[in-house]
């Protein structure tokens, strides 16, 4: 799958894409070992050509954490992400703890990563402040529902001087409209070319001319809505002609028919819209490059 994994990153880079954030919640970096996330970091930095990846150091043990800050130091990352320790309730006090201890274990730049409805555990806007006066803080990846919360994190990273990442993947311009610096989003995976669109429009303070991909990006947010996440984010890139891999989890023949019958749908939106899949992007790209 290494391949895969340089084709998949080729692409993301032609569709010009800022950086990558390795071993995200769409990597499902859950169901890997230790030495397959370490031999990831090493490929995602390896085949980026210079681009700033983000490592996400996340786990429930403080010393997995300290080794992979150390590692992702070492394999030359620009910066390492933590969400909150999962399963077990901590108090926003602990959270301090558990956050400020990793960032002084790293000089790397230190991004909390808050996905409350993965971890169980919500990274609060005081917790966020009392993290930000004990260490320096790059930056906060605001996933999950509440995204209301974007507008009080970008007021607090504009008092703190760090910036909001949204991974609001369908709500891109309106969360910098608000503030937010960019998205680091799963659908991304797929239609990394409407979410770039959108961002360039923005930042132009022209918005409008990115409704054409903002609407589309919403269909594919929709579809992909009716299967399960990550799931429905590899089929997403299959339907854009990109291997998503062999799922990390036990799939009913049921979830087959389903992952299947999104593939083709969002396959069949692609082509009414005339967006190219991976191979005739790569053709493409090569001719551009010969003529």
């Amino acid at each position: 799958m290494v391949g895969a994994l340089k084709t998949n990153l080729a692409f993301l880079k032609r569709q010009g894409i800022h950086g990558i954030l390795a071993l995200g919640s769409t990597g499902e970096f859950l169901r890997l070992e230790i030495a397959q996330r370490k031999r990831l970091v090493e490929l995602a930095i390896g085949c980026t050509d210079g681009l700033p990846v983000i490592v996400n150091v996340s786990d429930i043990r403080p010393s997995i954490v300290s080794d992979l800050a150390r590692f992702a130091k070492q394999a030359g990352a620009s910066g390492i992400a933590l969400m909150a320790p999962w399963f077990y309730p901590l108090s926003q006090a602990d959270l301090v703890e558990w956050f400020v201890r990793a960032a002084e274990s790293t000089d790397l730049p230190f991004f909390l990563y808050n996905f409350p409805e993965r971890t169980g555990n919500r990274i609060a806007p005081e917790t966020v402040a009392a993290i930000a006066d004990r260490v320096p803080l790059a930056g906060i990846k605001q996933s999950g529902a509440e995204f209301s919360y974007n507008r009080v994190l970008v007021k607090l990273g504009q008092e703190k001087n760090f910036v909001v990442l949204v991974g609001s993947d369908t709500r891109i311009g309106e969360a910098m409209e608000l503030g937010a610096s960019g998205c680091i989003g799963g659908l991304a995976n797929g239609i990394a070319d409407l979410m770039v669109q959108i961002y360039d429009a923005v930042k132009r303070g022209k918005p409008t001319e990115a409704a054409q991909a903002s609407e589309r990006i919403s269909v594919v947010g929709k579809l992909t809505d009716q299967l399960e996440f990550p799931l429905n984010v590899a089929a997403l890139m299959e339907a854009r002609g990109l291997v998503p891999g062999h799922p990390k989890s036990v799939v009913s023949l049921e979830t087959q028919h389903r992952y299947g019958r999104l593939a083709e749908e969002l396959r069949a939106n692609f082509q009414s819209w005339q967006l190219r899949l991976v191979d005739e992007v790569a053709v493409h790209g090569a001719a551009s490059a010969a003529s």
